[in-house]
């Protein structure tokens, strides 16, 4: 579904690249978790995936297509992104931030029809949050506005799905809710991508796994193939333990080493 090849990448002529060198394929309708330690350009390439930083060097292909040959507004009904932060510049209430992921499907002046809120009221459902329909946005907790950014993305509607840190203010049984959403989404023939700190969030929802490393794929491909003790210790440079046992594989901090 997405394919980078030979990615270069710096904010400034004079700054150190971001990312280099960096080659990746992600495949279609498999949920695929990015992980690594803060600053190694996990949120970057999720811009660089979405079409919104262009890299100096490489090539970046969608769906066949590279970034360049589609119009914004093909990409933004093939692309959605959930931010790890996202600044709400109005006091939108849930249901009229959530409706925004209608935008790429409308007009500039024409106004959302029936379908439109069908297909919002059902995101908001899914997201488990419809009772916060009418709530302000800014007066809901840091978690339940996850949740609405999640929920705005799903009535985008759009085959590929970024999500930067999804469940990193959710507590268990809202992470729980969002992982299996994802592992539907992806049964159903999306792609979701996302990143995170939590390398058992991945184990639970994630079919591929990308490890990344000082701004380069340190290695992809299966759990078993990439979650390993000496792939994480090294990454993490902290002792880390992965442990197998009926099938179930954990990731856990070794105290003996």
């Amino acid at each position: 579904m997405i394919s980078l090849h030979g990615i270069h990448f710096q904010y400034d002529p004079e700054d150190p690249l971001v990312l280099s060198d960096l080659s990746l394929d992600i495949p279609a309708a498999k949920v695929t978790a990015i992980l690594g330690p803060n600053g190694t350009g996990k949120t970057t390439l999720l811009h660089i995936l979405l079409g919104l930083l262009k890299p100096s060097q490489g090539i970046t292909q969608v769906a066949g297509k590279r970034h360049k040959d589609y119009s914004r507004v093909e990409l933004s009904r093939l692309i959605g992104l959930v931010p790890q932060f996202e600044s709400i510049p109005f006091n939108f209430s849930v249901y009229e931030y959530v409706l925004l992921g209608r935008s790429p499907y409308l007009n500039p002046f024409q106004l959302p029809g029936e379908e439109d809120h069908e297909i919002a009221c059902q995101a908001l459902e899914s997201a488990g949050i419809l009772h916060l329909a009418s709530k302000p946005v800014m007066e809901i907790s840091g978690g339940e506005r996850q949740l609405v950014h999640i929920a705005r993305v799903f009535t985008q509607q759009t085959r590929i799905l970024l999500l930067d840190e999804p469940t990193a203010h959710l507590d268990l049984q809202n992470q729980n809710r969002i992982l299996n959403l994802l592992k539907n989404m992806a049964a159903n023939g999306s792609t979701p991508v996302m990143t995170t700190h939590d390398p058992n969030a991945a184990i639970f929802v994630a079919e591929h796994f990308v490890l990344m490393s000082r701004g380069q794929i340190a290695a992809q491909g299966s759990v078993n193939e990439v979650i390993t003790t000496e792939n994480l210790s090294g990454i993490y440079q902290t002792p880390i333990r992965v442990e197998k046992n009926n099938g179930y594989i954990m990731v856990v901090m070794d105290k003996d080493r």
